[in-house]
């Protein structure tokens, strides 16, 4: 007969959707644990005389049944898993003993050893399920999961579908962020990691491009402010055309697809000709550029509001959307993007209007990147010092007292 180790555990799957499961104890070892077994569809009863607010919580919206009690023998009746997480030694002693007579699968949060099941590090990546078990070493068999968890999702740890593609191609508009590559989100990274081609903005994360296998096509929507552009029109088309071949599509931009990306006209075009279409929002710089800079967008007892308007049009063109009266009223702080070549009439409009010209203003250009730089003027002021520094797009305008009060440290 081979011999067996004690300390090896064999892993499963349980799939306990609509199964009875018996947690004992309402503490932080079933506050961890409740979130998984109730998306696994288990029917939970909670039996603990006290819980923690957020297990109350799971109990109050229905997800678990909560009887208010300690432990009593024949509570595991019909259980198919158990979790002994009690604060009683004797409790978890009985349920343990009881487990093992009912043969119900029971984890031990006080004593791995005398349990007949143990709880692995899980973590979840479109649609995997990693499960680490190390023995006796929980926080390794967390550092794994994370590693590889965190792999799956930026791309770096590649696992092909081996199951047929579908013909239909998808497109993923994606939010890269404002700059950094690091701020791309997640979903984003590993959407770009899967894709067959790439329509990027120049204010896209680019760094993100040098990392794609050399397989993916990678088309330059060329869109620089002031100079030549790629119209819209061959945007949707590129899009479409990919898509229709068969390819995952990503179109990258920069900040949030939505927060003047075109995003929505991207989105109707696909829509129109039947193309699946993710939307995956990003950072906005709206918040973001400011933030890296030492600048809240609002404060306590300073800025109750933010209102953020875009400043390609300049305000006396008959063009512009904006209500440059109502927003010089304001108190808050003003966000203005698009606003390099417009700042000074932008400014003496604000002013006009009754907005100080003494009030702070921070101009933030390339947010977020290594080429980082803040210039700091007043309503009165930024016109000039915009033209004095040199300041080019992209930028980030900030008006209002919360430039002061931030750190000022940037980047």
């Amino acid at each position: 007969m081979a011999e067996h180790n004690e300390s090896a555990a064999y892993p499963v799957g349980l799939r306990l959707a609509g199964r009875r499961v018996v947690v004992l104890g309402g503490g932080q070892v079933a506050q961890r644990r409740l979130p998984a077994l109730i998306a696994a569809g288990a029917d939970v009863l909670l039996i603990s005389p006290s819980a923690t607010p957020s297990v109350e919580a799971m109990a109050n919206a229905g997800e678990v049944r909560w009887e208010r009690r300690g432990y009593a023998d024949g509570d595991l009746d019909g259980a198919w898993y158990a979790l002994i997480s009690t604060d009683d030694p004797d409790a978890n002693r009985a349920a343990s003993a009881e487990a093992e007579a009912r043969r119900v699968w029971a984890v031990r949060s006080d004593d791995a050893e005398a349990a007949t099941a143990w709880t692995p590090a899980t973590g979840r990546s479109e649609g995997v399920t990693v499960a680490v078990l190390t023995g006796h070493d929980p926080r390794r068999s967390a550092a794994v999961r994370d590693a590889i968890v965190e792999g799956l999702r930026d791309g770096s740890l590649t696992a092909p579908h081996f199951r047929t593609r579908p013909a239909a191609g998808h497109v993923a508009l994606v939010g890269g962020g404002p700059g950094d590559p690091d701020l791309i989100t997640v979903r984003g990274r590993r959407l770009l990691a899967g894709a067959d081609v790439v329509i990027a903005d120049r204010l896209g994360p680019r760094d993100l491009l040098d990392e794609l296998p050399p397989h993916v096509e990678v088309i330059d929507a060329a869109k620089i402010p002031y100079g030549r552009a790629m119209a819209q029109e061959a945007i949707n088309n590129a899009l479409i055309e990919h898509a229709q071949a068969g390819k995952a599509v990503v179109r990258l931009k920069g900040g949030d697809p939505y927060v003047f990306g075109r995003g929505m006209e991207e989105a109707q075009a696909l829509a129109e000709h039947g193309i699946p279409c993710t939307v995956v929002p990003g950072i906005s710089s709206t918040i973001s550029v400011p933030g890296a800079a030492g600048i809240p967008v609002t404060h306590r007892g300073v800025a109750h509001e933010f209102t953020v308007v875009s400043g390609h049009v300049a305000p006396d063109d008959e063009r512009s959307l904006v209500d440059w009266e109502a927003v010089a009223r304001l108190r808050g702080t003003l966000v203005l993007l698009m606003s390099v070549e417009n700042i000074g009439a932008i400014a003496e409009t604000l002013v006009r209007h009754g907005r100080a010209a003494a009030t702070p203003v921070a101009v933030v250009q390339e947010g977020t990147t290594a080429a980082q730089r803040r210039v700091d003027a007043t309503l009165a002021t930024v016109g000039e010092r915009v033209k004095a520094e040199g300041i080019r797009p992209p930028a980030v305008i900030v008006v209002g007292d919360v430039v002061t009060v931030g750190t000022g440290t940037g980047r």
